[in-house]
């Protein structure tokens, strides 16, 4: 399958922005399982400083915003031809080695919440057959529930309300592959959705390495592991690693923030 992506992202500032620095994380990244046909970013009032790939193989583009600018507009867009493996990746590559996905983070860390929940699912084990259990348990014990947390919330705060969003879903279950002695990562990518192609967010989802198989992804949302519709972007300990945008800026207060995503079969 082949897929055509358009993601921007419109910035609006009541005072202008002194300075400012962005990175991104929104290049789809290239696998046997995934062919890049053509991928470009565009800014306007502002500028791409440089382009480099970080220890997680994720593709980083550092932005600068013009001087006293009121206005940044980031686009990025192009076209991805997939193949269905039915989530499996395969062998780890570095250069990042394999145990480094087996510590934890703020937000991925193993408390009295994950480690109940782990209780509860018998089946819970590392392997093909236990991961898809815990998935499937972790997606009863927090319904997906649009806005129903912050971005900052960890695995523990999202298992305490008993709800959450994809990267909710994603951390708790990164905290509970490890606490089971699996190596496992966040991913952050574009998802073709069957009932619409213009979307407000990447989506994310977990991949965890499987003695015999090697990586392999688990959509707890959704309830499946990855395919054709998924495009892998970014990966990485957990959300920090892998957002789509991070950076800082002096000045630009009362910001207005617009981002749109466009992702249909070619």
């Amino acid at each position: 399958m082949r897929l055509k992506i358009l993601h921007s992202t419109h910035y609006r500032f009541d005072t202008p922005v002194k300075y400012g620095l962005q990175q991104l994380r929104k290049t789809p990244k290239s696998s046997p399982q995934q062919q890049i046909i053509s991928w470009r970013t565009r800014v306007k009032n502002g500028r791409k400083e440089l382009e480099f790939e970080d220890y997680h193989h994720n593709t980083t583009e550092l932005i600068s915003f013009a001087p006293d600018t009121t206005e940044l507009s980031v686009i990025s867009e192009g076209e991805v031809a997939l193949s269905d493996t039915h989530g499996v990746l395969g062998a780890h590559r570095g250069p990042a080695p394999l145990w480094l996905y087996q510590r934890e983070t703020e937000r991925t860390r193993a408390g009295k919440g994950a480690r109940a929940l782990l209780r509860g699912i018998e089946a819970a084990a590392p392997t093909l057959e236990g991961l898809h259990a815990l998935a499937a348990g972790i997606r009863a014990a927090v319904p997906y529930e649009i806005g129903a947390s912050y971005p900052d919330w960890s695995a523990e705060d999202a298992l305490d309300a008993g709800r959450g969003v994809c990267q909710d879903h994603a951390h708790i279950f990164l905290a509970c592959a490890r606490e089971l002695g699996a190596p496992a990562r966040y991913v952050s990518g574009y998802l073709m959705l069957d009932d619409k192609t213009v979307q407000e967010a990447m989506h994310a989802w977990s991949e965890v390495h499987i003695e015999g198989l090697g990586w392999v992804g688990f959509d707890v949302s959704n309830g499946i592991s990855p395919d054709t519709r998924y495009v892998r972007v970014a990966t990485g300990l957990d959300y920090g690693d892998a957002s789509p945008v991070s950076g800082s800026r002096v000045g630009g207060t009362g910001e207005t923030l617009e981002v749109q995503i466009d992702v249909a079969q070619q």
